[in-house]
Order: structure tokens, then sequence, then C-alpha cells
């Protein structure tokens, strides 16, 4: 019997990235083995420290007592409200200034250029950097100018990066959608345009139509900020990987 190699592609989704922690809980409980990881945003963040060796455990810890100050702080609103420089700084003070080809396990972060609405998949270079590129939400956030290209969020072109694991050799990709768009009448004009958006950001990339399978936590309505609910989202990535092993073991294995 052979075992396919197996790409876990971690969506955008700001604070509900923590759910990805859970996502990872359960398939290490299971023993599902993960060959390459690809994040896009908030999936980059956790992805990185996941194949930089951290144990599930410490990442847990480490989004409990995570707070928005030592990601980001206000800036002169040129660019963006926020600059996610204190990320990099923090990145590297954890992690030390290293390339995305030193991580333990190959791994993938995707931007977008600004200039041209592509998408930009990183599988080299210095990982701090490209990590606050991905996570830098448009218009909030200031961009990230690496290599000449001005790059903001990589959920605005490939949400659930599947295809650059594909790329990298995965023969099974498992793909984690956090966006759950919720349609809120209370608000009016404005919940619409909100929900219009959620449900044109999940769909960038067809991600979620090319995964082999696709991991849905149930956040519709959830917090996209709140650090202080990690225990909460956490919980609802660990339920909905847990519905999916059955399916994902028996197509791990092939004659």
């Amino acid at each position: 019997m052979k075992r396919l190699r197996v790409g876990l592609a971690l969506g955008g989704g700001v604070a509900r990235g923590i759910s990805h922690i859970g996502v990872l809980f359960a398939l290490q409980e299971s023993r599902i083995p993960i060959d390459f990881v690809a994040g896009s945003s908030a999936g980059s963040l956790v992805g990185a420290l996941y194949c930089a060796g951290w144990s599930i455990e410490r990442i847990c810890k480490t989004a409990r007592n995570l707070h928005w100050w030592r990601l980001a702080r206000l800036t002169w609103p040129k660019n963006g409200w926020l600059s996610f420089d204190p990320m990099t700084r923090w990145l590297i003070s954890e992690l030390g200034d290293i390339q995305i080809t030193d991580l333990t396990i190959p791994f993938a972060a995707v931007a977008t250029d600004l200039e041209t609405g592509k998408p930009v998949r990183f599988r080299s270079g210095r990982l701090a950097p490209i990590i606050q590129a991905s996570c830098s939400v448009p218009g909030l956030v200031a961009p990230t100018r690496i290599d000449e290209r001005i790059l903001c969020d990589g959920s605005l072109s490939d949400t659930v990066p599947v295809s650059v694991l594909r790329e990298m050799g995965a023969e099974y990709v498992i793909g984690v959608d956090i966006f759950s768009p919720a349609y809120r009448p209370r608000l009016g004009p404005f919940g619409m345009a909100l929900t219009s958006l959620e449900i044109l950001v999940q769909h960038a990339g067809g991600g979620i139509e090319l995964a082999d399978c696709l991991i849905q936590p149930q956040l519709s309505g959830k917090t996209y900020s709140r650090f202080s609910k990690a225990k909460e989202l956490i919980a609802f990535g660990r339920h909905a990987t847990r519905l999916k092993l059955t399916e994902i073991n028996q197509a791990l294995f092939v004659s």
C-alpha cells in the first residue's frame, strides 16, 4: 500500500485563523501525516509556526495570550491605518530571521500583488516579511514591499491555497476554509455588502473547489478580531476536522 503525500492549505480569516490550531490538533490526534503546508493571511502565520517545529500545544498557548499590540501599531493613514511591522519583529524574535527553506516542513505563503491583482506564492525568501505581507488586509493595514512588489493579504487572490501544494508535490490536499459567510439582515445594506465580500473572498483562487477534502469550521457570524475567543475558535476547528477523519484516512492509502 502506498500513502499519498498530504498537503494542508490553511485559509485566511484574521483572528478566525486560530481555529486552524484545532484542525492541527485533530489531525495530530489521528496521526494524519502532513507533508506540505501552504497558508494565506492568518493561515500563513499558523502554518509558519507549525512548519518551524513548534508543538501544537505551544502554538495554542501563544494564541491564547496573543494581543493586537504584539502584531500591529497605529500608523499615519497614507496606505493603511495599521502597520504589521511589529508582527515581523515578533516573528524574528521567536524564530530568528530565517528563510522559508529553513523550515522543517516544506511551506508556502501566499500574498497578493496590488498592482496586478495576482497571487504571489512564496516558497523561498525571508519568512517574517512574507508572512507580514500575506496578512496585510488592504485599506486597513499598510501593504508590504518585497522585491519591488507591493503586496497585501493573500486571501484576496487565493484564500485556500491548494494549487501551490500541487506544485510542491502534494497528492492529497486538505483545505481549511474559515470564512463561513453570514447573512446579516439587521445591518441593512452594510450587512449585505459584508456578506457579499465574505463570499467573494471565500471563493478567491478556487481552493475550496480544488481541495480533495474541505474542512469548514462552523464560524458563521463569529469574530474576526477577538483573540480572547481563542478557546472557542480552536474547539470549532477541532470538531470540524474530526467529522472528516474517516474520509481522510480512507483516501490516504492506495494499492
